[in-house]
């Protein structure tokens, strides 16, 4: 990751663009420029995100934007081939548990009655109104 930063570091620097102007062209924060450029792939939540915007940027610095992107593909199949077989367990029963302890019963006194439950309530009470208003005028008129 960081061999793509540095061509890409090096390509806008030739071209005397500042990562402030690239920032603005893109659309994206100054940080985000910096991050890719130092190989800092950690501060990308999202890969997905994180190939787009190797690929915007390099077609910005006239790159040719699919050689950039295989490369970052073939450094994240590097990347995660390195990733132990323990860990990829931990991760897996990790989901499982947050997974289980969404599906657990919680007391209706210890959690916050959603919003749309009380709004139905009141949608009820509304129509039942009307009705009880039309009935009483119908009556009288």
């Amino acid at each position: 990751m960081k061999d793509i930063g540095i061509k890409l570091q090096e390509t806008r620097e030739s071209m005397g663009i500042s990562i402030e102007e690239a920032a603005e062209d893109l659309k994206v924060k100054k940080i985000q420029i910096e991050n890719i450029e130092q190989g800092n792939m950690d501060a990308f939540k999202d890969i997905f995100y994180l190939k787009y915007f190797i690929r915007d940027y390099s077609k910005y610095l006239g790159l040719n934007y699919e050689d950039m992107v295989d490369e970052f593909n073939e450094y994240l199949f590097d990347y995660t081939s390195k990733i132990s077989i323990d860990d990829i367990k931990q991760a897996k029963n990790k989901g499982k548990q947050q997974k289980h302890d969404e599906n657990q019963v919680h007391s209706p006194y210890t959690v916050e009655p959603s919003r749309k439950s009380s709004s139905f309530i009141y949608i009820i009470i509304g129509i039942l109104l009307v009705v009880v208003v039309a009935i009483v005028l119908l009556i009288f008129l």
